[in-house]
C-alpha cells in the first residue's frame, strides 16, 4: 500500500512563511492584481453608465414637466389674457396710484399748516411761508410738466373725448406724460390751490392702460386691436372717476357721457367690473393704512335713515338744484371769458412778458390765492386753515351750526364763525372766493381739474 497524502482543509495549502518564499505567490499577487485592474474598470464603466442613464431620466422628468406646464399654460393664457383680467389688473394699478397720490398731497398740505405754526411767534414769518411753500411746488409743477411732456397739461378729457372719436394724438398717452401728468398733478394739489384731480386721473388711466395693452405680451392683442383698444379706453375713463372718488356708478355715467355719440352696451358690465375693483382696492388700501376702521364711502354722511328729511325740505333741495346748474354755467361762461382775454391781447407786451416768462403768471395766481387763504388776514373769514378735503368733510357733518350747536359743531365753529363774522357770511364769502379762484387755477399750465373745487362749492 502505498502512503496516504495528508488532507487539505478547506483548499488552503500549508504553508509556513517564516523566512521562507514560495514562487506560487508571485503568480498569485500578478493574477490578483489583473482582478483588480478589471473589476475596477468595470466599477468605472458601470458608474459612467449609471450617471448617463440618471441624466437622461433627468432629462426626460424635465421635459414632461415643461410640457405639461406648456399645455397648462395654453389652457390658462385665454383665462389671464382676457378683458375681465386686463380690467382687473388696471383697477388695482390705479387704486395704488392714487392712493399714493392722496397721500403725498395730504403730506405737503400738512407740511403747509406745521410749517404755518412753526413761527407762530412772527407774523411776517407766517405769512411768508404760507405764501412760498405753495410757489415752490407750483412753479415745480410748471417747469417739471413742460420740461418732460407739455401733453400732460389740463384736464385731460377733451382731448380723451377725441381719441375716443377715433382721432390718434401723437405722444399723448405715453409714458413721459405719465410721468409729467402724475409728479405734475401731485405738487399742484399739494400746493393747495383750487384745483382737482378727476379730469387729470381719467387721463393718467388711459395711460396706464395703453402702457398695459402695449408692454405686456399677453394682452398686446388689445394693443392692435383698435375696436377692443377703444373700449379698454373707455373703461378706463370710468375707472379714471371711481379711482377718485371711490363712486363706480358714478365712474361708469361718465363713460357713457366722455363717448356721448356712441356707447357699446358690452362696455356697461365692463367698464362697472373696472370701476368697482378700482374703487373697492381705493378703500381697501385705507383700511390697510389703518386711516379707516372698515370700507367706508370717501365722504360720509350722518343722516338719520329713520327720517332724513322733511317733506318741506323738497323746496330746498329742488331751490339748490337750480341755484347751482345757473353757477355752473356761470363758472363756464366766466373760464371762457378768461381764456378769451389772454387769447385776445397775446399781441400785449404784457403778453408777451408772460410767454417768455412761463413761471410769472402761476407764480401771480399762487400770490393771489395764498395771500387770501392766509388764516391771520382774509382768510380767517374763509375757513382759510382747512384744508379741501377737510372743508368737505366739516360741511357734509351732519350737526347744527346756528341754534345749539353740539360739541362737535362748536369745534367746526372755530373755522367757521369769527368775531366779525358769523356762519352765513363765511359761507357767502368761501363760495365767491372758491369760485373766482377755481376759474384762474384751472386756466393754469399745469395738470387740473374742475370738478372737486366745483363739488366744494
Amino acid at each position: 500500500m502505498g502512503e496516504e497524502a495528508p488532507p487539505k482543509y478547506y483548499g488552503y495549502e500549508e504553508n509556513l512563511m517564516h523566512g521562507r518564499y514560495n514562487s506560487s505567490m508571485a503568480d498569485y499577487t500578478k493574477e490578483y492584481s489583473k482582478k483588480l485592474k478589471y473589476n475596477t474598470e468595470d466599477d468605472d464603466l458601470i458608474s459612467e453608465f449609471d450617471a448617463e442613464h440618471s441624466m437622461r431620466s433627468y432629462s426626460q422628468s424635465r421635459e414632461r414637466s415643461c410640457w405639461r406646464l406648456s399645455y397648462h399654460w395654453k389652457k390658462i393664457r385665454p383665462v389671464l389674457a382676457n378683458d375681465y383680467s386686463f380690467l382687473l389688473i388696471l383697477g388695482i394699478l390705479m387704486a395704488l396710484i392714487s392712493f399714493g397720490l392722496d397721500y403725498v398731497i395730504q403730506k405737503f398740505q400738512l407740511a403747509q399748516i406745521l410749517l404755518y405754526k412753526m413761527v407762530a411767534f412772527s407774523t411776517v414769518l407766517q405769512y411768508i411761508l404760507w405764501v412760498g411753500f405753495p410757489l415752490l411746488l407750483i412753479c415745480f409743477s410748471v417747469g417739471f410738466v413742460h420740461l418732460v411732456s407739455p401733453h400732460a397739461i389740463g384736464s385731460g378729457i377733451p382731448e380723451m373725448k377725441v381719441i375716443l372719436r377715433g382721432t390718434v394724438l401723437k405722444r399723448y398717452l405715453s409714458f413721459q406724460t405719465f410721468i409729467a401728468k402724475t409728479v405734475g398733478l401731485m405738487t399742484a394739489l399739494g400746493s393747495g390751490i383750487p384745483i382737482g384731480k378727476e379730469g387729470p386721473f381719467v387721463h393718467v388711466s388711459s395711460i396706464v392702460a395703453r402702457m398695459l395693452s402695449k408692454f405686456i405680451k399677453g394682452f398686446h392683442g388689445i394693443y392692435v386691436n383698435e375696436a377692443r383698444n377703444v373700449d379698454m379706453l373707455a373703461c378706463a375713463c370710468a375707472l379714471g372717476v371711481s379711482s377718485s372718488f371711490a363712486a363706480p356708478i358714478g365712474g361708469v355715467l361718465f363713460a357713457i357721457e366722455v363717448t356721448s355719440t356712441y356707447f357699446a352696451v358690452r362696455n356697461y358690465w365692463r367698464g362697472f367690473f373696472t370701476a368697482v375693483c378700482g374703487a373697492f382696492m381705493f378703500r381697501l388700501l385705507a383700511v390697510l393704512d389703518s386711516t379707516e376702521e372698515t370700507i367706508t364711502a370717501l365722504f360720509k354722511t350722518t343722516f338719520n335713515i329713520d327720517f332724513p328729511f322733511d317733506v318741506q325740505e323738497f323746496v330746498a333741495f329742488g331751490f339748490i338744484g337750480l341755484t347751482c346748474g345757473l353757477a355752473g354755467a356761470l363758472f363756464v361762461y366766466t373760464h371762457r371769458k378768461i381764456v378769451d382775454f389772454s387769447q385776445r391781447h397775446e399781441a400785449s407786451k404784457f403778453n408777451r412778458f408772460l410767454a417768455k416768462s412761463r413761471f410769472i403768471y402761476p407764480a401771480m395766481i399762487v400770490i393771489v390765492v395764498s395771500t387770501l387763504s392766509f388764516p391771520k388776514g382774509f382768510g380767517m373769514f374763509m375757513a382759510g386753515q382747512l384744508t379741501p378735503k377737510e372743508a368737505v368733510v366739516q360741511l357734509f357733518s351732519n350737526s347744527t351750526w346756528t341754534s345749539n350747536p353740539s360739541s362737535d359743531s362748536e369745534k367746526y365753529l372755530l373755522y367757521w364763525r369769527t368775531e366779525y363774522s358769523n356762519v352765513y357770511m363765511t359761507l357767502v364769502i368761501f363760495i365767491l372766493v372758491k369760485f373766482i379762484l377755481t376759474a384762474l387755477c384751472i386756466a393754469l399750465p399745469i395738470p387740473a381739474g374742475a370738478f372737486f373745487p366745483v363739488f366744494v362749492i
